[in-house]
């Protein structure tokens, strides 16, 4: 049973009623923020193992990020037992090959003002992360102490175990729920959610290519339905389920994502099976709210770390965490941690409990403390030590969404969080400084750094930042607005020209401006295409700014790509060359292709009511969070 990342399971909205409404997306993302691929941390177990794992799956609630406990405290010696006289200057871990070390802290960075003076603030520092590592030290001693009772015993007994434990649950929770019906929960009126449905579009010409968008919608629902139902993913080629490492023991991945697209696309009567499957399957026969609430609640134990950075993977029952085996001597990684901001900060909205938005906000305290190499955020930071792990700079996999959710906390405090506000245009200067390129022709690339040196690739996971850069122009200084503007154009017409130079007119998964190549992928295992939305989302996001046809035109080139290319009888599948002439499928229905790839699409051949920007904020799985209006924060804080 493959390791679960916290990021998948809240990168997007916990369920439907994250948005207090029929709205919202589903749980489930990818490694390094938007689905970027990565070591499976897959282990094969023994037999009691499995059994042990399937024990602990049932007293999870309905969504759990399950993943081996250890069988060693060797195995864990090294993480969970780190510690340091001081948190605020803690001597940095010893490289690994190939690692960077990074200098100690200069003397009183992060020092406490206010009065008790250093040594004072030092050993309180130093006390409260003494308890805190005791706290993780018993629960890692419990659990093994279980761990090791459970392998004790015939694996009947296990099994007879597993299904006491499970209706003994089940009770529980039904009664639990019959006591306390919404109780602890504030009061929250329920609005109509403005534009969650918009308006035919004017142009006959435009309503056509939307209406076979929804119909792609259709064709991809309706063959997961009837060969996939229940299952995470849709194999269109073979013709049955697919469950890949990312959602571990997860099931109805395709229907939780796509649930959101099938109300914006009036799709009612599939919305009407998606969401019942929800209610019954997932056990969401509560307020969706009250259920969101529940799993955040499960999920902060993985914030008990010497520095408060969340672990990426977390075990529910026994509140133990641990990070990637493959990440920079186990560290966390940025675009992971940094992409909890909106969903933590929706949901102390929804529960009137400050504890979600005290755990992202302390995040945000962390990483302004570091120092930071020419202003760029390293893709990793060692969760005991507070040190940056290898100087790995990305604006695609392991950093993207980070950047845009600093941008985009902004955005849904109804732009009142103005050190998010800050902190991203910051970054995007030190962007535009050390990573942003222009190739011999003109066009204009973000580079990867690493270790101060560029590799000159850019990934279709970074074609999203086309349009982040025009969705922060607004809020730019007022003498750098044009230039936002100005960079997500550059950017969307780089990464249309990765699809244009294709054979199949679909972007390869990265391409390179080296050796008198541009925007063309040179290593075999870069020219796939996995139905990703990034080109997409950026054309949208251009067309709401500017009302430039190209924009719609170049949507368009991808849905006839994807329809001569992706589409067979059984669904959507990607390709494995987007330069060859001979179509080579990989058999995967991603569920990213139903919530992302063709809400964008739909999005861009809609009308500007639709969602309006004004009041809803798309997270990095593209599921809406509404703006949190100021004047109705500043009311309900009041009462």
């Amino acid at each position: 049973m493959p390791a679960v990342s916290l990021l998948p399971l809240f990168g997007s909205p916990a369920g439907p009623g994250a948005l207090g409404g029929p709205l919202g997306g589903g749980p489930l993302g990818g490694p390094g923020g938007r689905k970027a691929p990565g070591p499976s941390g897959a282990f094969r177990l023994t037999e009691k193992f499995v059994l042990l794992l399937v024990f602990s799956a049932f007293i999870t609630l309905c969504f759990g990020a399950i993943f081996f406990l250890p069988d060693s405290p060797k195995l864990l010696s090294g993480v969970f037992f780190h510690s340091s006289s001081n948190l605020q200057q803690p001597p940095p871990p010893p490289p690994a090959h190939g690692e960077h070390q990074r200098p100690p802290q200069p003397p009183g960075a992060g020092s406490s003002s206010s009065g008790y003076g250093a040594g004072a603030a030092a050993a309180a520092v130093a006390e409260e992360a003494a308890e805190n590592l005791a706290k993780i030290r018993e629960d890692h001693e419990r659990a093994l102490r279980e761990a090791k009772e459970t392998l004790q015993k015939l694996p009947d007994e296990i099994r007879r175990d597993i299904h006491q434990d499970k209706a003994k649950f089940l009770l529980q929770d039904k009664l639990g729920r019959r006591e306390a019906g919404a109780a602890g929960l504030p009061d929250l009126p329920f609005r109509k959610p403005v534009g969650a449905v918009g308006g035919e579009p004017t142009d006959p010409a435009i309503r056509k290519k939307r209406e076979k968008i929804k119909e792609m919608m259709k064709h991809a629902w309706d063959n997961y339905k009837h060969y996939a139902w229940g299952l995470n993913e849709l194999k269109p080629i073979s013709k049955q389920g697919h469950s890949s490492n990312l959602f571990g023991n997860i099931q109805g991945a395709t229907i939780v994502d796509a649930l959101d697209t099938l109300y914006i696309m009036e799709m009612k009567d599939e919305f009407k099976e998606a969401k019942e499957w929800v209610e019954k399957n997932l056990d969401f026969n509560v307020v969706f709210r009250k259920k969101a609430v529940e799993l955040g609640e499960k999920l902060l134990p993985a914030f008990n770390t010497p520095t408060g950075i969340p672990w990426a993977l977390l075990n529910i029952k026994s509140g133990i965490g641990r990070n990637w085996p493959w990440a920079s001597g186990g560290s966390s990684i940025l675009a992971e941690f940094g992409t909890l901001h909106l969903e933590f900060m929706h949901l102390s909205h929804l529960s009137g409990n400050p504890v979600f938005a005290e755990k992202v906000m302390n995040i945000r305290k962390v990483l302004k403390r570091l120092d930071k190499p020419e202003g760029l955020y390293p893709n990793y930071l060692n969760p005991s030590s507070g040190q940056w792990g290898q100087h790995h700079v990305s604006i695609g996999g392991l950093g993207d969404s980070f950047y845009e959710y600093l941008l985009k906390a902004w955005l849904m405090s109804d732009k009142t969080d103005e050190e998010g506000m800050q902190m991203y245009y910051d970054a995007v200067q030190s962007i535009e400084t050390h990573l942003l390129r222009k190739s011999s022709t003109g066009l204009m690339y973000i580079a990867e750094w690493k270790g101060g040196l560029l590799e000159h690739k850019m990934g279709h996971l970074t074609c999203f930042a086309g349009g982040m850069f025009v969705l922060g122009a607004d809020g730019a200084p007022v003498d750098k607005t044009g230039r936002h503007i100005e960079l997500g154009a550059e950017i969307a017409r780089t990464c249309h020209e990765s699809y244009d130079r294709t054979s199949m007119k679909l972007g390869p998964e990265a391409f390179r401006f080296d050796g008198g190549v541009e925007a063309i992928a040179t290593r075999q295992n870069e020219k796939y295409y996995i139905l990703r939305p990034e080109v997409i989302e950026t054309y949208m996001y251009m067309w709401r700014f500017t009302h430039d046809p190209k924009y719609r035109q170049w949507g368009w080139e991808a849905v006839e790509a994807l329809e001569k290319y992706c589409r067979v009888d059984g669904g959507y599948s990607g390709v494995r060359d987007v330069y060859s002439n001979r179509q080579t499928h990989d058999d995967v229905q991603q569920s990213f292709f139903l919530s992302e790839t063709l809400k964008y699409l739909y999005l861009l051949f809609s009308e500007d009511d639709l969602l309006p920007f004004e009041h809803w904020v798309f997270n990095t799985e593209a599921h809406p969070l509404p703006v949190l209006k100021k004047e109705e924060e500043e009311k309900r804080k009041s009462q």
